[in-house]
């Protein structure tokens, strides 16, 4: 049986969820209404699965995501959306989510999908991870092309002079995230430093 933490702000939709997965071989361990106190409840609960809607207050799934992927240790991801713009469908498969659900799908989808992430499998709509390669293959044309809004955000900051710690302040993050996202900026650019960070930008933009 997994052990599992579920985040939804919308009420109807999270009491629905736990009356789904009552119904299941999992267990729901802990309920949060956003970002933040997802974060919280898996600190000290350590579930096996955490269940996130990709649009909450605070921060968001694709937030929490970001932050749960700075720990040594996480539970497997499985995130419910209603659609998925670019950005966050890249972030999310670089972030190496183990599952996606679309809110538009029928209830089993979401039981399935748990169901194959706790036997360690991808539960990734096929739809999804066409369309991730295809976004892959056309923003490889530019390293430009490659980078999330996020990372944009953070180059912005960096070419201020802001440091990691005013970074991550600047922007509602930890310290560790903001350094997994500028070693993944490095990674999409070809650089190993914010000095060729620096030098590189002045040379594409």
């Amino acid at each position: 049986m997994s052990r599992i933490v579920i985040a939804d702000d919308h009420p109807l939709m999270l009491s629905g969820l736990v009356a789904l997965l009552g119904q299941s071989s999992h267990d729901i361990i802990g309920k949060a209404t956003n970002g933040n106190e997802a974060l919280m409840l898996i600190e000290q609960l350590e579930p096996d699965i955490v269940v996130l809607d990709a649009r909450m207050p605070e921060k968001s799934g694709v937030e929490v995501v970001q932050e749960l992927i700075a720990k040594v240790r996480r539970p497997a991801v499985v995130v419910l959306t209603a659609d998925l713009n670019d950005d966050d469908l890249v972030a999310l498969m670089d972030a190496g989510v183990e599952g996606i659900v679309l809110k538009n799908g029928g209830e089993h989808l979401l039981v399935d999908c748990l169901d194959k992430v706790a036997s360690g499998r991808n539960a990734i709509p096929r739809e999804l991870r066409n369309r991730h390669t295809q976004l892959m293959a056309s923003r490889s044309q530019s390293p430009l092309n490659s980078l999330s809004h996020r990372d944009r955000e953070i180059i912005a900051l960096v070419r201020k002079g802001l440091r990691n710690r005013a970074i991550g302040e600047e922007l509602g993050l930890t310290e560790g995230t903001v350094k997994v996202y500028l070693n993944r900026i490095y990674e999409k650019l070809s650089v190993s430093s914010r000095t060729e960070l620096l030098m590189v930008l002045q040379t594409l933009v």
